[in-house]
C-alpha cells in the first residue's frame, strides 16, 4: 500500500488531460474523489503500519530506494494528506478565471505524490530522489501564467532548488561514506571507527547540507526565490508556502540532523552554532521584510520566511524538546499560513486587487475572508488560545530548557518577530474593517465572499487553529514521543 499512495495522485494527475471529461465537474469530481481516497488510504496506512521497510529498487551495497513508515512519517505524511483535499477543492473555485485547467491539476496532483515518496522515505537516497523530482513537478507550476514575471520566477526557483540539491548532495555521499547505513535511524548512522581525524570535514559538510535543503526552507540568503514565486496562483503559493515545497525542506533538515548526522555528533559544535545564527538571522530578516512589503502575497510570503526558521531553530537546538517545538510549529504553522494565503487568493479571485492599501473597507464586504484572515494573524502573532502560541511556547521553552547560551538570543528573536507580525498582519485587518469615516464604500460595488468552495477548507483552518490552541495535548503528547525516537 504504501507504493500505491504514492503512484495514486501521480496516476490520477496524468490522466486529467487524457481521459474524455464531457463537463468540467466531471473531472473535478473524479481528481477531488482520487485526492480524498488517497488521503483516507494513507491514514490507515499510518494507523496500520508495520515497521519493516519496503525496498522498491536495490541498486549495490546499501543503496536502495525504499519507504517505511516511522514517527518522523506519520507527522509529515499526515499533516500533507490531511491538507491536500481541502486545497484541491479551493483551487477548482480559484482556477476558474485562470487558463491550462487540466495542465495545472496535472502537476498540483502529482505533486502530492512527489511530497509523500519524500514523507514515507526509509533512507536518505529516496528522500534525495523525491526531493529532486519535486523541484521538477513544481517549477510547471510556477511559471502557469507564463507570463514573464513567472517565467522569470520559475527559472530562479529551479536554479536555486538545483543548486541546494547539489550542495545537499554532498551530505548524502558522506553519509554513505561514512555512515553505517544511509537508512534514517533516530541519533544517526556516522559510524566512529570510519570517522577518525575526520570531524571537522564532516561537521562542515553538515553545514553545506543543511543550508542546501534550506534553500526549499527558504533560508538567508536563499530565499529571494520565494517571494518571487507569488507570482503563481494563490493554490500554487499556498502548497509552496505552507504544506509540500518548504516543509519538504524543513522536514529533509530534521532527517539529516537527527536521523543521519545524528545530535551526539552534532550538539555543542561549531557547526550548531553556525546554523543557530543562520536560522535566528532569517527569522528577524523575514518579518522585518514583511512589515516593508505592500504586496499582500509577498508579504505573507516573507512571513513564511520567518516561520519557516522558528522549525528549524527548534530542530537546531538538537534536543527532544527542541525537536518537539519543531514539529508543532511544523503542523500549526501549516494550518495557519495556508488559511491566510487562502484568504489572500479569495480576496485577489474576488476583487483583482493585490495590494494591501487596496483592501480599505472589504471587512464589510468580504466579512468571512476577513473573519478567517483576522484569526489566522492573531494565531501568527502567538495569542494565546490559538495554535500558533503553543507552538511558540514550546520552542521558547526549548531554548530555556537546553541550557545553551546562543539558544537564549533566539527567544529574543522570537518575541521581535512576534511584535513584527502584529504590525504587518494587523494592518492588513485594521485597513479592511476601519478604513476611515470618508471611506466611499460605493467603490466596493459587487465585492462579495466567494462560494462554498472557498469558505470550506477556511471554515476547516479555522477550527483547527482554535482546537490546537485551546485542546493540544493529544497533538503534544504523540509529537513528545516521536521527538523521544519511540516511533
Amino acid at each position: 500500500m504504501i507504493i500505491l499512495v504514492i503512484l495514486l495522485p501521480l496516476i490520477a494527475g496524468i490522466l486529467v488531460p487524457l481521459l474524455p471529461f464531457k463537463k468540467r465537474s466531471h473531472w473535478e469530481i473524479f481528481l477531488e474523489c482520487a485526492v480524498v481516497l488517497n488521503s483516507i488510504l494513507v491514514w490507515y496506512l499510518l494507523l496500520h503500519h508495520s515497521d519493516s521497510a519496503f525496498v522498491l529498487a536495490h541498486f549495490t551495497g546499501n543503496l536502495n530506494i525504499s519507504f517505511r513508515v516511522d514517527g518522523m512519517s506519520m507527522v509529515f505524511a499526515g499533516l500533507v494528506s490531511a491538507l491536500w483535499p481541502f486545497a484541491t477543492l479551493y483551487a477548482f473555485e480559484y482556477m476558474t478565471k485562470e487558463e491550462h485547467e487540466k495542465i495545472f491539476f496535472l502537476f498540483y496532483t502529482m505533486t502530492y505524490g512527489v511530497t509523500l515518496g519524500i514523507a514515507l522515505a526509509a533512507n536518505l537516497l529516496t528522500m534525495y530522489f523525491f526531493y529532486e523530482l519535486l523541484t521538477l513537478v513544481t517549477v510547471p507550476l510556477v511559471m502557469h501564467t507564463l507570463t514573464r514575471e513567472a517565467i522569470l520566477a520559475s527559472r530562479k526557483y529551479l536554479y536555486y532548488s538545483l543548486g541546494g540539491a547539489a550542495f545537499a548532495f554532498l551530505g548524502l555521499i558522506m553519509i554513505i561514506v561514512y555512515g553505517s547505513t544511509n537508512n534514517f535511524i533516530f541519533g544517526g548512522v556516522l559510524d566512529p571507527a570510519k570517522i577518525g581525524d575526520k570531524t571537522n570535514i564532516l561537521l562542515l559538510i553538515y553545514v553545506i547540507a543543511f543550508m542546501g535543503f534550506g534553500v526549499k526552507a527558504a533560508v538567508c540568503p536563499f530565499n529571494s526565490w520565494l517571494p518571487q514565486a507569488g507570482v503563481a496562483p494563490t493554490p500554487v503559493t499556498a502548497l509552496l508556502h505552507a504544506v509540500a515545497v518548504v516543509k519538504s525542506g524543513a522536514f529533509a533538515i530534521i532527517r539529516l540532523t537527527y536521523y543521519s548526522f545524528g545530535t551526539d555528533f552534532l550538539q555543542g559544535t561549531w557547526a550548531q552554532t553556525t546554523v543557530m545564527i543562520i536560522v535566528m538571522f532569517t527569522i528577524v530578516y523575514g518579518c522585518s521584510r514583511a512589515v516593508k512589503e505592500t504586496h499582500l502575497k509577498r508579504r505573507l510570503a516573507y512571513s513564511t520566511i520567518s516561520n519557516l526558521s522558528y522549525i528549524l531553530f527548534g530542530a537546531v537546538i538538537m534536543t527532544p524538546l527542541g525537536l518537539a517545538g519543531a514539529l508543532s510549529h511544523l503542523v500549526i504553522h501549516a494550518v495557519m499560513k495556508i488559511s491566510s494565503f487562502f484568504c489572500a487568493g479569495a480576496i485577489i479571485h474576488q476583487t483583482g486587487k493585490n495590494y494591501v492599501h487596496e483592501l480599505d473597507g472589504m471587512g464589510y464586504k468580504m466579512p468571512c475572508i476577513f473573519g478567517v484572515f483576522t484569526i489566522s494573524a492573531f494565531a501568527l502573532m502567538g495569542v494565546p488560545g490559538l495554535a500558533g502560541f503553543i507552538s511558540k511556547w514550546n520552542l521558547a521553552s526549548a531554548a530555556v530548557e537546553s541550557g545553551n547560551t546562543i539558544a537564549y538570543f533566539g527567544i529574543a528573536c522570537l518575541l521581535v518577530s512576534a511584535l513584527l507580525t502584529a504590525i504587518y498582519m494587523l494592518s492588513i485587518v485594521v485597513r479592511a474593517f476601519f478604513p476611515g469615516k470618508d471611506f466611499d464604500y460605493s467603490a466596493l460595488d459587487g465585492v462579495k465572499d466567494p462560494n462554498w468552495k472557498m469558505l470550506v477548507p477556511l471554515f476547516v483552518f479555522t477550527f483547527f487553529i482554535i482546537l490546537f490552541g485551546v485542546y493540544s495535548q493529544p497533538l503534544m503528547d504523540f509529537l513528545y514521543d516521536v521527538a523521544a525516537g519511540l516511533y
